[in-house]
């Protein structure tokens, strides 16, 4: 019998009343395993008012005590890791191990918000005139929305959740429809937690629910991660409702090997960085610029036997490298891309599209592609593919690959591979792009930094987790405070200053 998905609302599971469902397919068989409920505008309004009611006792709850339940959250998810990844790869595909590494970097921004006492600290100044005091203080928004991708269904929850309920916000999450059990999951840790009902709410479904999400009058903020093209919708739709708005889309990420690089170390970070988890990563490298045609023809040389003997399996078979890909629509779509780079005239080193997994014929599974001679016309070079194929893209100077990254779209990340410290100083100053690695290919930030892109793979002002997640969930209140004893009679026409 197909397993059912429903919503979470004040505390408990509750079933859908649309009428309305979508398929959860396993990708690694292509069977579907489960049904997930779609929210109507209404579903979406009920979460959201037992959001708005939980929000003032839980606001008011001490920065001390919200901290402990954030600490018995991270034990609980800690305790229940591997029932967490096996969920997480029998809906999304990737390999186990892969899984267990998401949820270590989602339980890192845990631990950060487990300092949210001092993250709250306030600023105090004495004196500003005489008898006059100012100090401030950041405070809560109210219910916020979060609106999940498919491809990190446990961490980007933790990226966002964690630090918007440790700031004393109440929670509306709408994780991607492909891959939704680890939100409830992660609900149900939540209240185990002590999280008091109603301050974390899932709502599941389509465009439906996410313009209920971005509409609802409650909704002070929202959080998104997705693709370029709905990030801008999202922000749009969010600001004009009067909402701040934090919206992650896609990327380009490029890696620079210069001529003075271990290639050994470049070729075996770009197999990693490119087709770990089937390439379905924001920060996967998918195109590498050698510069220079020696340098390229050595990297290609060392990587093509690297991409056809990547292990591509069941998420479970423990010598599987990367699994299937999490929809037949998305694997039709990156089979797509394959055959417009050679239709563009780009070389398809390895050719990995006929890849069938024995005893699983209906997943979807294709193997790892390579590209070389692949030009900055190229919709293969402009448009993020988000699958196993890395372009290599031939740069004659170190100053031609630093213009195509900057003249690029996307802003995610990046990363160099060289030897010259100065060199990849330049590069770090000159890069107009969020996230830069040296001689590290995806160089996503520690949890007490934050996480963000530039130009089109970014929208709004604030990063994500870290101080700058702090500060997108939280307003500042400044007050100035004068007290009775001694102060002189008869009005005042100015601004407290100067000693007044």
């Amino acid at each position: 019998m197909t397993r059912a998905i429903h919503h979470w609302i004040d505390g408990k599971e509750v079933q859908g009343k649309s009428g309305r469902f979508g398929d959860v397919f396993d990708p690694a068989t292509g069977e579907v395993q489960a049904r997930v409920d779609y929210a109507s505008e209404a579903e979406v309004d009920a979460a959201v008012q037992a959001a708005a009611a939980a929000f003032p006792a839980w606001s008011q709850t001490s920065p001390l005590k919200r901290a402990r339940v954030m600490f018995n959250f991270k034990a609980l998810v800690e305790a229940n890791a591997d029932k967490l990844a096996r969920l997480l790869t029998s809906e999304h595909g990737k390999t186990l191990p892969d899984s267990k590494g998401e949820i270590g970097r989602g339980l890192e921004v845990v631990e950060f918000a487990c300092g949210i006492p001092h993250l709250l600290k306030g600023d105090y100044t004495e004196q500003v005139g005489t008898g006059i005091d100012s100090y401030s203080m950041r405070q809560s928004l109210g219910v916020v929305g979060c609106i999940t991708p498919f491809n990190f269904p446990a961490m980007i929850p933790m990226w966002m959740t964690p630090i918007a309920l440790a700031t004393g916000n109440t929670v509306v999450i709408k994780p991607s429809e492909r891959d939704p059990s680890c939100s409830m999951l992660l609900a149900q840790l939540f209240k185990e937690a002590g999280l008091p009902d109603g301050c974390f709410n899932v709502v599941h479904g389509d465009k439906v629910a996410v313009d209920s999400v971005l509409k609802h009058p409650v909704i002070q903020a929202v959080s998104f991660v997705g693709s370029t093209a709905i990030a801008e919708y999202v922000y749009a739709t969010a600001t004009a409702a009067g909402k701040r708005a934090q919206c992650f889309g896609g990327a380009k990420n490029h890696m620079i090997i210069l001529p003075d690089a271990d290639l050994d170390q470049a070729a075996d970070a770009l197999i990693g960085a490119g087709y770990g988890s089937a390439g379905e990563r924001c920060m996967a490298i998918s195109v590498a610029v050698p510069v220079g045609e020696e340098t390229a023809d050595a990297l290609v040389e060392r990587l093509a036997p690297r991409v056809r003997s990547l292990k591509v399996g069941h998420g479970l078979d423990p010598e599987a490298e990367f699994g299937p890909l999490v929809t037949r629509t998305h694997l039709d779509k990156v089979l797509g891309y394959v055959e417009t780079g050679i239709k563009e005239g780009a070389r398809l080193v390895v050719d990995g599209r006929n890849f069938t997994a024995q005893g699983y014929e209906n997943g979807f599974y294709m193997g790892g592609c390579l590209f070389d001679n692949v030009t900055t016309d190229m919709r293969i070079y402009k448009e993020e593919i988000f699958g196993p194929v890395l372009s290599v893209a031939r740069a004659s100077s170190f100053d031609q690959a630093v213009d195509w990254v900057n003249k690029h779209e996307y802003g995610n990340g990046t990363a160099i591979f060289t030897r010259d410290g100065d060199a990849a100083r330049e590069y770090a100053s000159r890069i107009q792009v969020g996230m830069v690695g040296v001689n590290v290919p995806i160089p996503v930030p520690m949890a007490y930094h934050s996480f963000g892109g530039w130009k089109r793979s970014s929208f709004g002002d604030h990063n994500m987790y870290g101080a700058e997640s702090v500060r997108f969930y939280t307003r500042v209140k400044t007050i100035t405070a004068r007290w009775p004893t001694g102060i002189r009679s008869g009005a005042e026409f100015h601004f407290a200053s100067r000693g007044h």
